[in-house]
């Protein structure tokens, strides 16, 4: 990259997480300044980072008679920011960006980056 996260940010730029294990110098995302260094070793560890849109419980009867035309509401607002989780657990919110040919997520906010939970 030719700038930096924070620079990008300023600057109103579309952020996109792409592998980065090629790039040992890339700079620490602005939550990591508040978190504490990860060891070497832990670095690589793969996590799995998803976009919850919403929601929905429905019964096994309901689900039964889902079909390609079915629509099934969500307890998300339309516009609302989407949870960004990590291996399950909420860390923060995103919205959707078109990147390219490709969607990307634009952080919102990251007030549950926890590593220790992360890890458990």
């Amino acid at each position: 990259m030719d700038m930096n996260l924070n620079d990008q940010f300023a600057a109103g730029g579309d952020l996109i997480i792409d592998d980065l294990a090629g790039d040992e110098a890339a700079a620490p995302a602005p939550a990591a300044a508040r978190a504490p260094r990860l060891p070497q070793m832990m670095r690589r560890i793969p996590v799995t980072l998803t976009l919850e849109v919403g929601s929905t419980r429905i019964s096994l009867q309901e689900l039964m008679s889902i079909g390609p035309s079915s629509v099934l509401p969500l307890d998300a607002l339309a516009g609302e920011p989407l949870v960004i989780k990590v291996n399950g657990a909420a860390i923060g919110r995103a919205e959707v960006v078109v990147a390219g040919e490709q969607y990307g997520l634009k952080v919102i906010d990251l007030d549950g980056l926890n590593l220790d939970m992360l890890t458990s």
